[in-house]
C-alpha cells in the first residue's frame, strides 16, 4: 500500500506559494508557519533512497484523550455485582488493573444492578461514544493549537456498538465541524483498529498537504458486556474500560526548503511531533476465531470472546511483524527508543515483552495505562502516546514503534521518528 513506506522531513519552513486545496467555497484551514528542529533536510531522512521515501510526509501534531464520568476499582466492581466465586474474583484481582472508567447499569431499590437489553446498550454506546469522542477531539485540537474549523478530514473508530449514521456524522454535528469535511468510519475491527485508522488518516494527509486530519477512537466498553457465571465473560468483564483518544495529523511537501511556511495549516510541528514513516500488518488466519464479538442467543445480546491462548499467539507473531516493519529501513530493534504497545491485558503485554526482548521500562506507559484505565480497546496506544509526550523524554531523531493487536487475529504496527 502507498502508506506502508513513508518518509518525512522536518525543518523550519519558508512560505509556500501553493494555495490550500479548495472544497467548494471553502479555502481550507488558515496558513501559519511550521517550526521544527534545526536539522537539515538530508539529516532528517532515514535514507532518501529507501523504499518508504515519499514526496511528502505526515506528522502527528496533537493528541487528546477522554473517559466516562465514573471509575471503579476491581474490588468495588466485585462487591457491586456481589460476585463471590473465588475463581472469578481471582481473575479481577490479578489483572494488573487498579481502576477502570465504566458506566454501570442502573441500580434497583435493593442496590442490585438492573439488566440492560441490547437496545439499551446501543443507546448507551451512542451517548458515551459521542460524548467521549467529542471531548477527546477537542483536547487533541487544543494541544495542536487548532480549532474545529480547521478539520478537513475525520476518521472515527469504534467496536462497542453499531450506528447508522455513523459516529463521524454524529461528531460533525456535535462539534460543529464543517459539513463538507471528508469522513470515514471504521467499525468492528476491534482493538487493533486505531493503527488501521492512522494508516488511513496518514494517507489522506499526504494526499492533501496542509490539511488537518483527525482520527478518534471512542469505545464505550460499558455497552458491550454480558453478566453470567462463566469464566468466558469473567475474563472480558475484568478487562475493559470506557475511553476515547484522538490524534491530529498534517502533512507538507518534503521538497519544501528549510524555513518555509506550509500553506493551509496553523499547526506547529516541533521536535516533539513524530513523523510517520511506515506501517506493517500481520493477520494470523489460524487464530481467526480466537477473538470474537458475536451474538449470544442465550443472553440475547452480543458477547465478546477471548481465547485463553491468544496472548501466546500474539506474542509468537510479534517478532515477525516488527521484523517486517523494520525491513529495508536499516534499523534494528535495538535502535527503537520508544515502544507504545496496546494495553491488551497483563498476559498479552508479558508475551510481547518476552518475544521482543523488551523490559518493563520500555513498556512502562503500556503497563501504566492498563493499570489506570484497563483495556480501552482501539485507543489504548494513544493513551500511552499521550503519557510519553508529557514525560518529555523524546529527542529529535528518536525512533518509535506503535503496536496494536485485535480480532483476526491481527497485529498492526507503525514506525515513527521524532
Amino acid at each position: 500500500m502507498a502508506t506502508e513506506r513513508l518518509a518525512i522531513e522536518q525543518g523550519s519552513r519558508r512560505r509556500s506559494s501553493t494555495a490550500p486545496p479548495v472544497l467548494g467555497n471553502w479555502a481550507g484551514p488558515r496558513p501559519v508557519t511550521v517550526t521544527t528542529d534545526p536539522r537539515t533536510a538530508s539529516d532528517q531522512l532515514i535514507d532518501t533512497a529507501s523504499p518508504f521515501s515519499r514526496p511528502n510526509h505526515s506528522t502527528i501534531v496533537g493528541a487528546g484523550t477522554a473517559v466516562s464520568a465514573t471509575s471503579f476499582s476491581q474490588r468495588e466492581l466485585l462487591d457491586t455485582f456481589k460476585i463471590a466465586d473465588p475463581k472469578v474474583r481471582s481473575v479481577f484481582l490479578n489483572s494488573a488493573i487498579d481502576r477502570r472508567h465504566l458506566t454501570l447499569p442502573p441500580a434497583a431499590d435493593d442496590g442490585s444492578r438492573l439488566p440492560e437489553a441490547q437496545g439499551d446498550l446501543l443507546d448507551k454506546h451512542k451517548a458515551l461514544a459521542v460524548d467521549m469522542g467529542a471531548r477527546a477531539v477537542q483536547a487533541c485540537l487544543d494541544e495542536a493549537g487548532a480549532t474545529v474549523a480547521d478539520i478537513r478530514y475525520l476518521c472515527c473508530v469504534t467496536s462497542t456498538g453499531f450506528l447508522t449514521p455513523g459516529l463521524s456524522a454524529l461528531l460533525i454535528r456535535e462539534l460543529g465541524i464543517d459539513p463538507r469535511c471528508g469522513r470515514t468510519d471504521i467499525v468492528g475491527m476491534g482493538c487493533n483498529a486505531g493503527l488501521n485508522a492512522l494508516n488511513v488518516v496518514a494517507s489522506w494527509s499526504m494526499a492533501n498537504p496542509g490539511g488537518l486530519a483527525v482520527m478518534v477512537c471512542t469505545e464505550a466498553c460499558s455497552a458491550a458486556y454480558v453478566l453470567d457465571s462463566s469464566m468466558r465473560t469473567a475474563v472480558v468483564n475484568s478487562l475493559f474500560g470506557d475511553g476515547a483518544a484522538a490524534l491530529a495529523l498534517v502533512a507538507s511537501p518534503a521538497t519544501e526548503a528549510i524555513g518555509s511556511t506550509v500553506a493551509g495549516s496553523d499547526l506547529v510541528a516541533g521536535p516533539g511531533c513524530p513523523r510517520i514513516l511506515k506501517f506493517a500488518s500481520r493477520l494470523i488466519p489460524e487464530a481467526l476465531d480466537a477473538m470474537r464479538y458475536d451474538w449470544d442467543g442465550a443472553q440475547n445480546r452480543f458477547s465478546f470472546f477471548l481465547d485463553p491462548q491468544i496472548p501466546y499467539v500474539i506474542g509468537a507473531h510479534a517478532e515477525l511483524v516488527v521484523d517486517s516493519l523494520l525491513a529495508d529501513t536499516g534499523l534494528l530493534r535495538s535502535d527503537i527508543k520508544h515502544w507504545l504497545v496496546h494495553s491488551g491485558g497483563k498476559k498479552v503485554i508479558d508475551a510481547v515483552m518476552v518475544n521482543l526482548g523488551l523490559n518493563r521500562h520500555e513498556v512502562r506507559h503500556t503497563i501504566g495505562v492498563l493499570r489506570d484505565y484497563g483495556n480501552v480497546s482501539s485507543g489504548s496506544f494513544i493513551f500511552s502516546y499521550e503519557r510519553l509526550g508529557r514525560e518529555g523524554v523524546t529527542t529529535p531523531g528518536d525512533y518509535g514503534v506503535l503496536m496494536t493487536m485485535g480480532p483476526g487475529s491481527t497485529i498492526e504496527t507503525a514506525l515513527v521518528q521524532w
